[in-house]
C-alpha cells in the first residue's frame, strides 16, 4: 500500500516535518510492508521555510533580526539555486514570538522582516519569495519599509514610532526602499484586502490583541498609510487598499504589492516544490493534518486543498488533528473520509499539546491497523 503523509504544522506544538515523521514512524511500526511517502506542507505562515528547505535543500543563511517588539531573535534566509531566496515573515513578525500579555497590534512592528529582506538582497538573489502568515503586527509593512530605508514620517519629517496606531500621523516616506531591483513574491492564500469589513484589521487584529477601540484606530491609520504608499512609491498599483491579498500578515501583503510584488498561492508554491501532485497520482491513501481541524480548515487552508485533490483522484483522505470540531457531513463535503483527534486519543488538550509526537505515532499505528489491510 502506498500512503502519502502530508500534514501542515500543528501550530504551537510540532512542525509539519516532525508531524509527518511521527505519523510515518507509527504507521511503519504497525505495517512495515507499506510504502510511505512524506510531503510535509505549509502555506505562507509559520513553518513555510522549513517545509521549503526540506523539499529543495538550498543554503540556510542565519540572519540576526528582531521580534515585533524589537527584541533580538534569530532568523534565516533559504537560498536555492542562483536566483531565488525564501523568507518567512513569522520568523520576525510571528504571534508565537510574543507572550499573550504582550500582544498589541497598535505597537508591534514588522521591522524585523525588513532586516530579513535586506539580508536576502545581499545574497545576490534576484527573486525573493516571502511567506506571509501568523503575524502579530498590523502596521501594513511600515516597519519593514523603515528597515529597508524608507521610514514613515510625520508632517515635521520626524520618524514615527513603531506600530500601526502611529500611522494615523503619517505624512510621507523619508527615503526609497533599498531592494536592488529584486522581484518580490508574496506567498499567501489569504485574499483579504487591507481595508474594509474583510480587511486585515477587522478580520485578524482581534486575534492579535486588538480591542474594539483599537480596531477603529488601526483601520483609519493603515488607510492613511496606504494612500501615502500610492502617492510616494513609484509603481505602486492604484487601489492598493482593496487589492486581494493586501491584508495578509497585518498588511504586509499590501506593502509587498506596493513595492511591485505579486501574490502567489503559498500552498500552490509548496505543492509544486514538494511534488505533491505527482505523489497524489500514485497514492492509495492520503493522511494530512493540522493543529485544529475546524470550520476555517474547510475554507481554503492546507488540509482542505489536500482533501479536495485526493477526492478528485478518488483517493481516501484521513485528517489527523490536535482537535476536531468539524462535523462529519461538512468534512465529507470537503473530501475528508475520516478525521481523528489527538485530544480524543490522549484525553485532554493539555496532553495533546504536551506530547504531540507521541500522540501522532500512536495515531499512525492505529490508522495502519485499520487501513493497511484494506
Amino acid at each position: 500500500m502506498r500512503v502519502l503523509i502530508c500534514p501542515d504544522k500543528f501550530a504551537g506544538t510540532i512542525s509539519a516535518v516532525d508531524a509527518a515523521a511521527a505519523l510515518a514512524a507509527g504507521w511503519r511500526g504497525a505495517a512495515p510492508g507499506d510504502q510511505l511517502v512524506a510531503r510535509p506542507l505549509a502555506d505562507g505562515g509559520p513553518g513555510f521555510l522549513e517545509v521549503v528547505a526540506a523539499a529543495t535543500g538550498g543554503r540556510r543563511q542565519p540572519v540576526p533580526t528582531v521580534d515585533p517588539l524589537g527584541r533580538p531573535v534569530d532568523g534565516w534566509v533559504l537560498v536555492t539555486g542562483r536566483t531565488t531566496a525564501y523568507l518567512e515573515s513569522a520568523q520576525a513578525c510571528g504571534l508565537q514570538l510574543l507572550a499573550p500579555a504582550e500582544r498589541d497590534p497598535t505597537v508591534t512592528s514588522s521591522y524585523g522582516l525588513g532586516q530579513l529582506l535586506a539580508a536576502a538582497v545581499a545574497t545576490g538573489a534576484r527573486e525573493l519569495v516571502v511567506g506571509l502568515g501568523g503575524s502579530a503586527t498590523n502596521d501594513a509593512g511600515a516597519g519593514m519599509l523603515a528597515a529597508l530605508g524608507a521610514p514613515a514620517v510625520d508632517a515635521a519629517g520626524h520618524p514615527l514610532p513603531p506600530g500601526g496606531a502611529a500611522l494615523a500621523e503619517v505624512a510621507g516616506l523619508a527615503g526609497v526602499p533599498r531592494l536592488g531591483g529584486v522581484s518580490l513574491v508574496a506567498a499567501t492564500d489569504v485574499d483579504h484586502p487591507l481595508l474594509g469589513p474583510d480587511g486585515a484589521t477587522a478580520t485578524f487584529a482581534p486575534q492579535k490583541g486588538a480591542t474594539a477601540q483599537d480596531l477603529v484606530r488601526l483601520e483609519k491609520a493603515v488607510g492613511r498609510f496606504a494612500a501615502v504608499l500610492e502617492r510616494d512609491l513609484p509603481g505602486c498599483p492604484a487601489g492598493l487598499a482593496g487589492l486581494p491579498g493586501g491584508g495578509a500578515a497585518g498588511g504586509l501583503g499590501a506593502a509587498l504589492l506596493a513595492l511591485g510584488g505579486r501574490r502567489e498561492s503559498g500552498i500552490g508554491l509548496v505543492r509544486a516544490l514538494t511534488g505533491l501532485d505527482e505523489a497524489l497520482a500514485t497514492a492509495d491513501l492520503v493522511i494530512t493534518g493540522e493543529g485544529s481541524f475546524d470550520h476555517q480548515s474547510v475554507r481554503g487552508k492546507v488540509v482542505a486543498g489536500v482533501a479536495a485533490a485526493a477526492r478528485d483522484r478518488g483517493v481516501p483522505c484521513l485528517v489527523v488533528a490536535g482537535r476536531v470540531t468539524v462535523g462529519r457531513a461538512e468534512a465529507a463535503a470537503a473530501g475528508v473520509t475520516e478525521a481523528h483527534s489527538l485530544v480524543d486519543l490522549l484525553g485532554s488538550v493539555e496532553a495533546a499539546m504536551a506530547i504531540p509526537a507521541d500522540g501522532l505515532r500512536a495515531l499512525g499505528a492505529q490508522l495502519a491497523g485499520a487501513w493497511s489491510s484494506t
